[in-house]
């Protein structure tokens, strides 16, 4: 009578023995191990059989990891990424060589047996007791499949990589019960396909489709026979077999997985011996993996791709579901960004930055009314080596861009003068903007507690001679200080803060700019060259703010079939009225056309935009637009540690850098070229009224009226014209920090930098 367990029922090992029979079981003993050898591998028995009937019935199959590839607006390819450099292909797309030769090596037996070959047991059990030693085991292709699976799942925890390899008779009954369920569930063709899908050929390659094209260049469906054999030998030790690194070695296994054939009867006996008198025939393609190995400069691109994958929660509610889908891969991701304006991007920077210059640039190229972003490109390439960087530079820190982004100067004065606008100012306001004034003693805010000037800071314009009083137009023309200083002191901070939260204007760390004056007139504080091209979009776009997106469509394959994925839609809403987007415009052509933009404006279309240069010369910006494209430049340290006087870039010497004269041509020319044969719409004209003919022409006309956002010491205390900054709530260190004015009569700085 059988022995029964506490509590009724047949023991854990007769439960085993009734479910597999006996020899199944000894045959999980010997498929791993060799019974005189198994005190030297240290192999133990603890928790083999005990429990088997609380093993899940049910593998979990995780979807194999495969690549993804990160396409253009047009189809074209940028890069291909992946953890596991696989593509799943169906058993009719590989070669029936490559079927053959694996069956043959790896389990001759496979058709005729079922989840475990209790002949190929007592055959290595024999085998193994001759030599002492694990000579042969006796794992069948079914039971391979199911250790990768396990290994797969792993991914690559070494921890859990380990669980699923170790030489323990407890893995190898759980593999075992395994097996026979995947047995009954695909059957052999699909346990074949799945298997040659999964296992490892070496050279960072999984799956045959992957092999075929990382060692011959061709498809699994095109492997000829002396190309299987070849990559049928390596799996059994990806290393020693390794055709690239020891191509004898490889010869003699590719021989032995041939004579195998032939004795099988897969091949004659004439085939194999012409088969083994082959050269190896490599035509390897190296592995061509991540955004670094992105085309047409687009590495900074793809890697904000990787970036919004891993971050946006449309993706998945965790940061570990997230990482998932990118690591399984399998994608195809169609992305907004366009050939055309990439390549025009590249260029415009190449001609005029060098790598190895003391300043970098980056430029970003949006469209207006979707968000869509179309270029993004800098000068410091992506990479680890000298000149180069990780940090994307347009990008918010919460995407790989730098800590705190640039402050942009000037630039900033046009939302200033929307929210003005919008609060009722007239565009032919007038303010007497001196060349120099002390900042307001107060400014309301947003709680009702004003901001007031207890440093007694001071502020003044480029040049003596800009010397008001001045008109909107001509003030923004010439970027006249002492006119926003006036204005925002008129209109209070709150209007500008709320119409940047609806423009999307943030800090490069992702925080709401600080409400004090030199942030929001003079534009003291960092923000990325993405956020401030997509803001400006919003001024081309007849005051609707769009955000940016970056990814059309995505779809995943998985098992045999292709599905679509959410993504994030860009989301556009009013900003402002039409009328006060109308009149930003035609204030902003007047910068291009007469003021300080003069050397970035385009000749063949509307255009408007906005010079900015921050105190000391440290950042040097371009920002502007057509009705269908927007663009930021950035030009600067991304340290902050340079000052662009007597300086040399793209090997042209500048006394002074202007955002006009720098940045301005770079976006000239990268927007020439994005837009070469597409149409040009038109602005809605504004009609506002010129100032009086004897205010005309007064000295100072021209692009050297390029504000620095320069204010006059004070004490000296770190803003643009030294207006106190309030310190982040995060720790800055200190070589990040730029010092303050020289105390008594000293210039401020402009702000702190990423």
């Amino acid at each position: 009578m059988a022995n029964k367990r506490s509590g009724g029922g047949l023991s854990p090992v007769q439960q085993a023995a009734k479910f597999l029979g006996v020899s199944v079981l000894a045959g999980a003993v010997a498929a791993g191990i060799a019974l005189p050898a198994a005190g030297a591998l240290g192999l133990a028995a603890k928790g083999s059989v005990e429990g088997f009937d609380e093993i899940p019935a049910n593998l979990k199959r995780p979807p194999l990891s495969q690549r993804t590839t990160i396409l253009d607006n047009q189809g074209g390819r940028i890069a291909t990424v992946y953890s596991r450099d696989r593509t799943v292909v169906e058993l009719k797309d590989i070669s029936p060589y490559m079927q053959q030769a694996i069956v043959a090596i790896e389990d001759s037996r496979f058709y005729k047996h079922g989840a475990v070959d209790l002949k190929g047991i007592l055959r290595a059990l024999n085998r193994n007791a001759q030599s002492g030693e694990v000579s042969q085991g006796a794992s069948t292709l079914t039971q391979q499949y199911v250790k990768n699976v396990f290994v797969e799942e792993a991914g690559d925890d070494p921890t859990l990589v380990a669980q699923a390899t170790q030489q323990t008779l407890g893995r190898k009954i759980k593999e075992l019960k395994h097996a026979i369920q995947v047995e009954e569930e695909l059957g052999k063709k699909k346990i074949l396909e799945n298997y040659l899908n999964i296992t490892f050929f070496g050279q960072q390659a999984y799956g045959v489709e992957a092999a075929a094209q990382r060692y011959f260049s061709t498809s699994a469906k095109d492997l000829k026979l002396e190309q299987a054999a070849l990559l049928a030998g390596v799996v059994q030790s990806p290393t020693r077999y390794d055709p690239v690194n020891d191509e004898q070695e490889a010869i003699q296994r590719r021989n032995v997985v041939l004579q195998r054939m032939a004795d099988l009867g897969n091949v004659s006996q004439a085939e194999a011996d012409e088969a083994k008198e082959m050269p190896l025939g490599l035509k390897v393609s190296k592995p061509n993996n991540g955004c670094i190995t992105a085309v047409k400069g687009a590495s900074f691109f793809c890697d904000y791709v990787r970036e919004l994958v891993l971050n946006d929660k449309v993706f998945g509610k965790t940061k570990k579901a997230r990482a998932k889908l990118w690591n399984e891969g399998g994608l195809t991701i169609r992305t907004t960004l366009d050939p055309q304006s990439q390549k025009s991007v590249q260029a415009s920077i190449k001609n005029h930055v060098r790598k190895s210059d003391k300043v970098a640039t980056a430029a970003t190229l949006v469209e207006p009314g979707t968000g869509k972003i179309l270029g993004m490109g800098q000068s410091k390439p992506f990479g680890y080596g000298k000149n180069e960087t990780e940090l994307n530079y347009s990008v918010d820190r919460g995407f790989g861009g730098s800590a705190f982004g640039f402050p942009t100067g000037s630039t900033f004065k046009p939302f200033l003068a929307a929210a003005a606008l919008e609060e009722g100012t007239p565009p032919i306001q007038e303010y007497p903007a001196p060349f120099e004034m002390p900042y307001p003693e107060t400014v309301q805010t947003c709680d009702g507690s004003p901001w007031r000037n207890s440093e007694g800071a001071k502020v003044e314009n480029e040049d003596e001679s800009e010397v008001g009083p001045y008109r909107l137009r001509e003030a923004m023309e010439k970027s006249v200080n002492t006119y926003f200083v006036q204005m925002i002191e008129d209109i209070g901070m709150c209007p500008v803060s709320k119409i940047l939260d609806k423009m999307g204007v943030v800090q490069g760390n992702g925080k709401k700019l600080p409400i004090v004056p030199s942030s929001l007139t003079l534009g003291s504080t960092g923000i990325s060259p993405l956020t401030m091209a997509s803001a400006y979009a919003t001024f081309a776009n007849r005051g609707t703010y769009c955000t940016p997106i970056a990814i059309e469509s995505i779809n995943r394959r998985m098992g045999g079939e292709t599905k679509s994925i959410e993504v994030p839609k860009s989301t556009c809403s009013r900003a402002m009225s039409e009328t006060t987007a109308d009149t930003i415009n035609q204030l902003l052509g007047g910068v291009v056309d007469s003021g300080t933009g003069q050397q970035a404006g385009l000749s063949d279309r509307d255009n408007a935009g906005k010079t900015g240069t921050t105190d000391e010369r440290r950042n040097a910006w371009f920002v502007g637009y057509t009705p269908n494209m927007s663009g930021a430049v950035w030009v600067g340290s991304a340290t902050q540690a340079v000052k662009m006087s007597n300086i040399t870039i793209g090997g042209q010497w500048h006394e002074k850098v202007y955002g006009g004269r720098v940045p301005g041509p770079i976006w000239k020319d990268a927007m020439t070229g994005a837009l070469e044969g597409k149409e040009a719409p038109g602005f809605n004209p504004v009609v506002i009224p010129d100032p009086p003919d004897e205010d005309r022409d007064r000295p100072g006309d021209g692009d050297n009226g390029d504000d620095r956002g320069n204010g006059n010491g004070g004490n000296g205390n770190g803003g643009i014209g030294d207006l106190p900054i309030p310190q982040p709530s995060f720790s800055i260190p200190e070589e990040w920090t730029i010092g303050g004015g020289n105390g008594n009569g000293g210039n401020g700085n402009g702000g702190r930098f990423p």
